[in-house]
């Protein structure tokens, strides 16, 4: 899953603050961190076993994968943010508030927060990205930070393209996937809490 995911399956501020790091620390690393931020990185591993292991995302990456081969995960990941930025964005005012308070939690945690993940959220909380998931702008920036980032692949790929074209089936993969992780993740986390 991608950052909105993340940051909307945390359910304390410690977790939000795991959950959106654990992409940018070592295993080993995670046992620096406070009860609440390991039990977030926990989750985070956890959210992407799940995802990586779901029929819906198999049949999903079917869609990017002749374009992108290996990176047909991380596109379809973005895809998703743009369908779960449109679920929350039906009430605007709320879904802003949302995205303005992942923002401050995290730089309250400032201390906590890696070097590389801290530089990247400057960028991230200036051009709002969580916020302007729900456009197709958002994800196309998105998508071409990703094929930035990619060490193979080139930037012309229309991976965007794609994405609008298949814009329905993908949705509909979405819809089928997306309530299975809320309700795996809820209780992924009661479990860890049982273990305490």
């Amino acid at each position: 899953m991608n950052y909105l995911a993340h940051a909307y399956l945390s359910y304390s501020d410690g977790q939000l603050v795991g959950n959106m790091i654990a992409d940018f620390i070592r295993n080993r690393e995670r046992f620096l961190y406070p009860g609440e931020i390991q039990k977030g990185i926990a989750l985070h591993r956890a959210i992407d076993t799940f995802t990586d292991g779901h029929p819906e995302i198999h049949e999903a990456k079917k869609i990017f994968s002749p374009l992108v081969r290996l990176y047909a995960g991380a596109f379809v990941d973005v895809s998703f943010d743009f369908f779960l930025a449109n679920q929350l964005a039906e009430n605007q005012e709320d879904f802003k508030k949302f995205t303005e308070k992942v923002y401050q939690k995290l730089w309250i945690n400032e201390s906590f927060l890696p070097e590389n993940f801290r530089k990247m959220l400057v960028p991230m909380e200036k051009d709002n990205w969580l916020f302007n998931y729900q456009n197709d702008w958002g994800i196309g920036y998105s998508m071409r930070n990703v094929k930035r980032k990619a060490k193979y692949l080139d930037e012309e790929i229309p991976v965007f393209e794609e994405f609008l074209k298949h814009k329905s089936q993908i949705k509909t993969h979405f819809n089928n996937f997306f309530p299975e992780l809320e309700a795996y993740s809820r209780n992924f986390v009661e479990n860890l809490e049982l273990l305490e």
